[in-house]
């Protein structure tokens, strides 16, 4: 009986021994593998962020960086009232040729300039208003013909201008005499050519010597001609402002 008791004693320690040995290293095993989840968890959210941060901070950077390098915007010039604008015709314009409201293009026959810069180059493309006209015979006097710039083309925009009417007539009666209002050329030769070679004498005389400052080409019955090329001053009479 004795036997039997120590038998099952032994039996029962060896079993609590056997375990306790299979279960220790479970629990170090499941230990481990936890430090090692939470490490290997641990370790890519710590990098992340600290890459994060670096990229905040080279973006904060690297904008401080072009905000400082950005040229401050030119001022734009400003081109006075008063000042005088060459163009040159795209198309004849004339007391008999042309009708009130039509309208007109053409180009500028030489740089605008305000100082030293160019504010409006030569062949910027120009637009006009044919403000009046009246052919020899619709008025008592003479023939008419009255034009206005209205805007030139820079950088692809039409720019509004504000100018001056230019006012061109003819009084006279009869093939050999007459006087021109808004034209350069003088009496004496208006009327040397018209005596010396007629109508084409004329016109290549106005066209030449006073359609420069604005002259109008004067045909044999008396109507006011401006050739196609022709050279037609216009004043600004408000400040043009030309961004840059």
């Amino acid at each position: 009986m004795r036997s039997r008791l120590v038998l099952f004693t032994l039996s029962l320690f060896l079993t609590f021994a056997t375990l306790g040995c299979t279960s220790k290293p479970s629990t170090n095993s499941a230990a481990d593998n936890s430090a090692s989840s939470g490490s290997s968890g641990a370790a890519p959210g710590g990098a992340s962020t600290g890459a994060t941060g670096t990229d905040a901070s080279g973006t904060s950077a690297m904008a401080a960086s072009n905000n400082s390098a950005a040229p401050a915007p030119k001022p734009p010039i400003v081109v006075p009232a008063g000042t005088s604008v060459t163009v040159s015709l795209g198309s004849a314009l004339g007391s008999k040729l042309s009708q009130p409201g039509q309208t007109f293009t053409g180009t500028v026959a030489k740089d605008i300039l305000v100082g030293t810069a160019v504010a409006i180059p030569k062949g910027a493309a120009v637009s006009g208003t044919v403000t009046d006209a009246k052919p020899l015979g619709k008025m008592a006097g003479g023939a008419v013909l009255q034009v206005r710039l209205d805007s030139i083309t820079l950088n692809g925009a039409s720019l509004p201008v504000q100018s001056a009417l230019r006012t061109f007539s003819v009084k006279g009666k009869g093939k050999r005499t007459g006087v021109m209002a808004g034209g350069g050329a003088a009496l004496g030769g208006i009327i040397g050519g018209l005596a010396g070679g007629g109508k084409g004498a004329a016109i290549g005389l106005l066209a030449g010597g006073g359609a420069g400052a604005g002259g109008a080409a004067l045909t044999g019955n008396k109507d006011v001609v401006l050739p196609v090329e022709s050279a037609v001053s216009f004043q600004i009479t408000q400040p043009v402002e030309i961004k840059q």
